[in-house]
């Protein structure tokens, strides 16, 4: 279960690494508010996604990125920062909120799947 953990952790890694390169020409992303006198939607999705997470709500916090999905670069740097976010959990903190390392992969693989800026991936899924 180590190993097969350990592997997931690199793929989650990787891909997030390959869609920052290929869309933002950076090395990582993160989701930042720019203006909080006013809040984009994406903005305010961030805010409630985090305040989920802080809740220990993932399977929630997942749920509503998914619902609130765009094909804008803003949306696709939410959902890399949650993902990013996600996979710094330890594996106790994870199983206690009913996630998985495989969920977050699984998760992260849809948003790039859907979002038609990013290139075909070079590799299998």
């Amino acid at each position: 279960m180590f190993y097969e953990n350990d592997w997931v952790m690199r793929q989650i890694n990787m891909l997030v690494q390959f869609a920052a390169r290929v869309i933002f020409h950076k090395d990582t992303v993160e989701y930042d508010i720019e203006d909080e006198s006013n809040l984009t939607d994406t903005d305010d999705l961030y805010l409630k996604i985090q305040k989920l997470l802080q809740e220990g709500k993932i399977c929630e916090a997942e749920d509503l990125l998914f619902e609130n999905r765009s094909d804008t670069e803003a949306y696709l740097t939410l959902a890399l920062d949650f993902y990013q976010k996600l996979s710094k959990m330890s594996d106790e903190e994870l199983e206690q909120h009913n996630f998985s390392r495989q969920e977050i992969y699984d998760g992260l693989k849809e948003v790039l799947f859907r979002f038609k800026g990013m290139p075909e991936l070079p590799v299998e899924l």
